[in-house]
């Protein structure tokens, strides 16, 4: 296929030669009725660009095929036999996989380190979870993704399960064996989902982890804005075999989804492949050779430990992907949310995550000499000063096998059960009828139908006292919990 061309933005930009007076959606009509105020924020060629699809970038009937085009040309760079562009993100885009998979009261596997996203599509779409839990990491406190043995010993638990979710990348960059899990899931003859929102750019480098379609996944879905050069929202489904069916799936697309899809989403998305296809394995080559000089800089530095290759040396993760600069902070008698605030705050440098042991980096195709060393400036200022952050109560992290809760309740039917607040000290015990989530990465640490227990009350009041965000409890502050009415549970 031509992947020099870019249907969607050659549509783009002939409807703005074209000049169209538009008499329909969007309001401000190609910018012409916005706020001077904003245009000087985001810029007038933002909506210039926001066209609709239909009556826009294209006629009613879709009749030069430019999305069409566009997701064919994507599915070539990427070795999938379909995909297909999601404006809404991948938190909406999983649940549409999922979907398409298993139905209301189905089973469903589902990596127990899944992002809230995904707790939420089983409360959304009811399927039952059955939990494959993450291998815990003590030592890093830290989940890696199950392995193959793990998904073999569930589905033989559960010969009526539907499918398989798996989580790959993790928000810390360690991956799963795909090619693994897929193999046993198709020896059950169900399919493998992988929510890759952490992998886009996979498919563009041999020296990076293996890609889920590349390695015998059924349906992947990608966040491209997260590693990718796409907007915010920008999501993709890649599908492959038979098992998942593609009318199923976009069905299911119709029904969750906008139906005002963003030409900004699809444009970005489109030059984004293009960028990829042509030049992508030269982009990626040097933003792994940064990576490298990154870890090894950070490396000689005091009280910071970045995570490698090792994790895989000692059997913890199948692969891990070196542009995510991932570092331990806690030998410098701080935290990562600390040392996130930091940076932030001192060097104006805004790290992709934190949590209570670490920060990590994204490394792109985008980054140059420049921020490269304002990164290892930075860190190395935060070595330097971190005697000057005041030192706060720890967080009392629990023994890994703590976090593997008793699903006493379907998530769906506990999160829509009558409910009561009890005081945190009277919580142990009872059934939890919301997501707790810590944030970041955005993983549960209670789920909706699963029995509280101290240790993780402890935990998690602990984390609060010492700064740890959690937005979608009913109580922020955790000294109540939202629980299962008695009568109810």
């Amino acid at each position: 296929m031509d992947h020099s061309r870019a249907p969607v933005l050659e549509a783009l930009q002939e409807f703005r030669r074209r000049g169209d007076v538009v008499f329909g959606p969007p309001g401000h009509k190609q910018g012409r009725g916005v706020d001077p105020r904003v245009a000087d924020v985001v810029g007038m060629d933002v909506f210039r660009s926001d066209v609709l699809s239909l009556n826009g970038l294209d006629d009613r009937r879709q009749s030069q095929g430019v999305l069409s085009q566009a997701q064919e040309l994507m599915a070539d760079a990427v070795g999938a036999e379909q995909a297909f562009f999601s404006t809404c993100g991948s938190s909406l885009s999983v649940k549409t996989a999922m979907l398409a998979v298993a139905g209301p009261g189905e089973k469903l596997l589902v990596s127990r380190n899944a992002h809230k996203s995904v707790v939420s599509a089983v409360i959304v779409n009811g399927v039952e979870p059955i939990w494959v839990h993450p291998k815990f990491d003590a030592e890093r406190h830290l989940a890696h993704p199950p392995e193959p043995d793990d998904v073999r010993r569930r589905l033989k638990e559960h010969p009526d399960a539907k499918g398989m979710l798996l989580i790959t990348p993790t928000d810390w960059g360690t991956c799963a064996d795909i090619r693994g899990v897929a193999r046993v899931c198709h020896e059950f003859g169900v399919p493998l989902i992988v929510d890759e929102a952490w992998g886009a750019h996979l498919p563009f480098h041999p020296s990076l982890p293996p890609w889920g379609m590349d390695a015998e996944a059924d349906l992947v879905v990608t966040s491209v804005h997260k590693m990718g050069g796409a907007i915010e929202q920008s999501s993709v489904f890649h599908l492959q075999y038979d098992r998942v069916s593609p009318e199923a799936l976009k069905q299911r697309e119709d029904l969750l989804g906008t139906t005002s899809a963003s030409s900004l989403v699809y444009a970005t998305l489109d030059g984004w492949r293009r960028q990829m296809a042509e030049h992508g394995q030269e982009l990626l080559d040097g933003a792994l050779h940064r990576a490298e000089r990154i870890r090894s800089a950070v490396a000689g530095l005091p009280g910071l430990r970045p995570m490698g290759q090792e994790i895989v040396d000692a059997g913890l993760a199948a692969e891990f992907d070196p542009l995510k600069i991932v570092i331990d902070v806690r030998e410098l008698g701080i935290t990562g949310m600390q040392a996130a605030e930091w940076l932030r705050a001192r060097r104006h440098v805004d790290v992709g995550g934190s949590d209570s042991c670490r920060i990590s980096a994204s490394v792109t195709h985008a980054d140059d000499d420049e921020t490269e060393q304002v990164l290892v400036d930075s860190l190395r200022a935060l070595a330097d000063g971190a005697d000057s952050i005041e030192r706060q109560p720890a967080v009392r992290l629990p023994d890994p096998s703590s976090l593997e809760l008793e699903q006493a309740m379907l998530p769906r039917e506990a999160f829509f059960a009558p409910a009561e607040h009890v005081p945190a000290e009277r919580a142990a015990g009872r059934i939890a009828a919301e997501m707790i989530s810590p944030y970041p990465p955005g993983v549960p640490v209670v789920a909706p139908g699963e029995v509280i227990t101290e240790e993780v009350l402890d935990y998690l009041r602990s984390g609060v006292e010492h700064g740890v965000l959690i937005p979608d409890a009913a109580d922020p502050s955790v000294k109540s919990l939202r629980v299962v009415a008695r009568s109810a549970g």
